[in-house]
């Protein structure tokens, strides 16, 4: 099945490291790593990481946007970019050696023209019948729900299986459009969904069996932080816990996750063993500093001992 990737507000990363952070001095950094961001563009790239293939779909604008495509390439990334009058985003990624605290500084997205909207929808037109499109991350300033909306419309009116994960006012309107294949909300954003605190063990779940009943997803997937995550379908629940492992960073975490699940879903895995493996991919991701995603080695690791778990 093939697997493709939307990525409406794409970043150029930039990581780096200083010995102790304070204002107005001088910071003295090591010499940055750049690597393509945006939600849609870090699952391809995991899903590439871990032996699949998925093409990245997403605006390029400027410098930074031509070094994210350069990067991105050099990682064997199929792409389909479409031309942007602003620059593509640049984040900045820090590590502070003296604590070993991260500061995340995440820049807003480049705003698209009407006509780039319309570049991109054509895009989704060309997704062959019988695919997976994962549409991830935020919106750019300026684009609404509605663009979204018919964007999810626009796929499955082709066949095209539906997963999102994406946060706030894009996530609702997502589900509103109904039969999203695979939706991965944390704990605090399915409360949001629902509308009512989760506060009982039973209170996830329940949550997630109410989205689904509602038609508004086929399988949804609660990341709980270090207690692993839940999947809910329609006639199973599952949730796995990872082991214990030393986390050095948790950026990648949830991209890593989404594209090991996709790849599984592809394949017609069932709802126990895609969320094992997705929960394999996002441990194995934390095991990294900076911006780096899942790798194969890690995950596979990971994946055994929960098979045997």
């Amino acid at each position: 099945m093939n697997i493709y990737t939307l990525t409406l507000a794409p970043s150029l990363d930039s990581a780096t490291r200083t010995s102790q952070i304070y204002p107005e001095g001088k910071l003295r950094c090591s010499a940055p790593v750049f690597e393509p961001g945006g939600g849609g563009i870090n699952v391809a790239r995991a899903i590439n990481h871990l032996g699949g293939s998925a093409t990245a779909i997403f605006p390029a604008g400027g410098a930074t946007g031509e070094h994210l495509c350069h990067l991105l390439k050099e990682e064997d990334v199929d792409i389909i970019s479409v031309p942007s009058q602003e620059w593509t985003r640049q984040n900045l990624h820090v590590h502070i050696d003296s604590s070993g605290e991260q500061y995340r500084f995440v820049m807003p997205g480049a705003a698209l023209s009407s006509a780039e909207c319309q570049q991109l929808a054509g895009k989704i037109k060309s997704i062959p019948a019988d695919s997976l499109l994962v549409i991830s991350g935020s919106l750019p300033p300026g684009t609404d729900t509605d663009y979204l909306c018919s964007l999810i419309q626009l796929a499955q009116k082709q066949n095209i299986r539906c997963i999102i994960d994406s946060s706030g006012d894009a996530l609702s309107a997502a589900l509103e459009v109904g039969n999203i294949a695979l939706v991965k909300p944390n704990q605090k954003e399915l409360s949001a969904l629902v509308k009512h605190p989760l506060t009982q063990p039973d209170d996830v779940q329940l949550a997630a069996q109410e989205i689904i009943r509602s038609g508004k997803a086929q399988n949804v997937v609660v990341s709980l932080g270090p207690q692993g995550a839940m999947g809910v379908s329609s006639d199973a629940c599952v949730q796995v816990v990872p082991p214990p492992v030393r986390s050095q960073s948790t950026v990648g975490a949830g991209d890593s996750m989404v594209g090991a699940m996709t790849l599984k879903l592809a394949d017609g895995a069932g709802l126990e063993d895609m969320v094992r493996y997705g929960v394999a991919a996002g441990s194995a991701a934390t095991l990294n500093q900076g911006t780096r995603l899942c790798s194969f080695e890690n995950t596979e690791k990971i994946y055994r001992y929960l098979l045997q778990s």
